[in-house]
């Protein structure tokens, strides 16, 4: 299973997956310095079922909007953050609307800092968020009160997640490998990496990929799949392949690009698409 956070800048979303997982998933020191979250942070952690869960811990900040996208696409269900003493503000709004946009329909809502409020506070913003989430893809889910910092509710919290985990079926493994570049980077002593969350199929060592758009060729060197080394990984997962071939040697995979088997290496100009408009926008599409 894949989780993603969600929320306002500075709601606790880091606090909360380091108090879940141990892992501060703040690493350039930008993000120590400024004490927020810049890039997409990932941790894995047993949640209590002997097997690993990963998280994907997103920027609130409105100029990282883009970044916050990437990180909630393809999870399995999102950690909604609310703080109670702030209560809902701007990015909760904008979070909540890419959310329902994408139709990301598990999940759990969290009331962070519940250690700085009093009980009616908890309350009043707790049904702050009721009326904000109504008729959204959130709308139905569970409300759970937290302190990262005390360690109240973060049991409860766990003990949700897993009974969560449980509803979530099962991907189907067939069909072209796909993987989403969320992560490009180039290790010392092994080469490129690039990581992100497999959307179809599956990869092994020694398989043939390109990347999309533009097609360059890549070898498959080696796999981590869900931060444990693998002989192949399958949709669902978050992956790490190290790669090499003329796709690295002639240009950097980055962000927004996708890796994928040698069926899917193929490009269009022809697409067909759905377009869903917020019920709070004023007006119609101009085109």
């Amino acid at each position: 299973m894949i989780v993603a956070t969600a929320g306002h800048v500075d709601h606790g979303k880091t606090l909360l997956v380091k108090t879940l997982t141990g892992v501060d998933t703040d690493r350039l020191p930008e993000e120590k310095a400024r004490g927020l979250s810049i890039e997409l942070g990932y941790a894995f952690h047993d949640l209590g079922d002997g097997e690993q869960t990963g998280f994907i811990d997103v920027p609130g900040h409105e100029r990282f909007v883009r970044t916050m996208v990437a990180g909630v696409c393809g999870t399995d269900l999102v950690l909604f953050v609310v703080a109670a003493d702030d209560g809902p503000m701007p990015q909760t709004a904008e979070h909540l609307a890419i959310l329902d946009l994408l139709g990301v329909k598990r999940g759990l809502i969290v009331l962070s800092k519940c250690d700085r409020v009093e009980p009616a506070r908890v309350a009043e913003v707790t049904a702050q968020i009721r009326a904000l989430t109504a008729g959204t893809t959130l709308g139905a889910c569970a409300i759970l009160p937290v302190s990262a910092q005390t360690g109240a509710g973060i049991e409860a919290l766990r003990a949700a997640l897993l009974a969560l985990k449980r509803s979530v079926p099962a991907r189907a493994h067939h069909g072209n490998f796909r993987l989403a570049v969320d992560r490009s980077f180039v290790l010392k002593g092994a080469g490129r990496v690039v990581t992100g969350t497999v959307f179809s199929g599956r990869v092994a060592v020694g398989d043939a990929l390109s990347v999309a758009p533009g097609g360059g060729e890549l070898r498959v060197r080696g796999i981590y799949a869900q931060n444990r080394p693998a002989e192949h990984a399958v949709s669902g997962l978050r992956c790490a392949l190290n790669v090499s071939g003329a796709a690295v040697r002639d240009s950097e995979i980055g962000r927004g690009e996708w890796v994928v088997g040698a069926q899917a290496a193929f490009g269009t100009q022809r697409i067909d698409a759905r377009i869903r408009v917020l019920a709070s926008e004023a007006g119609p599409l101009r085109s």
